[in-house]
């Protein structure tokens, strides 16, 4: 498992969901929820830069049937500026499938209401695709995903 802080990015029309890992790799923390919008991607590559992260991972919504929707194609979109604004710090797209109903899951059984989710459950969302992330790195030994190239 290689050493160093990653972080994991959970991409939604209009909220952003921001995990990051411990120095190790073992286990995925929430940090913030960043607004869709203005300024977006200057607050992730400050995340970034404060951790000091050895790669971002960004969640890739597939259905259940392994398509990549609407949604996917923003993702994305989202990762290729990511990549190009924290170059030369690698960014990969990694499968999110139901990260965000896990997330609401693991919410309900703490006991945060429905209408007290909407806050944190892009977070949770995003420590679950970054733990999952992590959790495959360390079982395979290869790098999570696949590697969002930079466009000329």
């Amino acid at each position: 498992m290689r050493n160093g802080v990653r972080l994991g990015v959970d991409v939604g029309s209009v909220r952003i969901g921001v995990a990051r890992s411990d120095p190790s790799g073992l286990l995925a923390t929430p940090v913030e929820t960043v607004r869709r919008g203005k300024g977006d991607l200057d607050r992730i590559a400050g995340i970034a830069a404060e951790h000091e992260v050895i790669e971002v991972v960004v969640g890739l919504p597939t259905s259940l049937s392994g398509r990549e929707g609407q949604a996917a194609g923003l993702a994305r979109d989202f990762a290729a500026k990511i990549a190009a604004r924290l170059d030369p710090v690698p960014v990969r797209l990694f499968d999110e499938r139901l990260t965000t109903v896990t997330a609401q899951q693991g919410l309900r059984a703490s006991g945060v209401k429905a209408k007290n989710q909407r806050g944190v459950v892009d977070q949770a969302a995003a420590v679950v695709l970054l733990q999952a992330a992590l959790d495959a790195e360390r079982a395979t030994g290869r790098r999570p995903g696949s590697p969002v190239g930079l466009t000329p």
